[in-house]
């Protein structure tokens, strides 16, 4: 059991790939999929994206307007640095529990927000798991490294 805990700062979905994802009041992750109703679910390693607002922030402070989703991720955290967790860490959020599988990506130059913006954090900052029990995530919900 870790002390590394952050929180929840927003959830969201999209139902296209390569679009930002709209904010929503709670989102449903399913074993074996991923988030409910969100293009990028299914029987693959990234089933669900995480992003530190902190990262977002970073952007925010060269001019940009950004919001919950912007980078297409899934949930949005506030208080922990994800991109710092090995592959294969387990975090509980809400009552859900996520294994880390990837830490970065590479990013495609068609996206919404590198077209937008002209740079992307999800590269570098943003990781993906997936889900390995069932729950529901909504903002506020704690964010918890419960094995490493």
């Amino acid at each position: 059991m870790s002390d590394v805990r952050g929180t929840v700062a927003a959830t969201s979905i999209s139902t296209e790939k390569g679009t930002r994802k709209r904010p929503q009041e709670s989102i449903g992750l399913v074993v074996g999929s991923g988030v409910e109703g969100d293009a990028h679910a299914g029987a693959w390693h990234r089933q669900v994206s995480l992003l530190p607002d902190e990262s977002v922030d970073r952007m925010r402070g060269r001019g940009f307007e950004l919001s919950a989703g912007d980078f297409a991720e899934n949930i949005l955290t506030r208080g922990i640095a994800l991109y710092e967790l090995p592959v294969g860490t387990l975090l509980e959020v809400g009552d859900a529990v996520l294994a880390v599988t990837q830490i970065g990506k590479t990013c495609h130059n068609d996206c919404e927000i590198r077209r937008t913006v002209g740079m992307c954090v999800m590269p570098t900052d943003g990781i993906f798991a997936v889900v390995v029990r069932p729950g529901t995530v909504r903002p506020g919900d704690a964010v918890s490294v419960i094995q490493i």
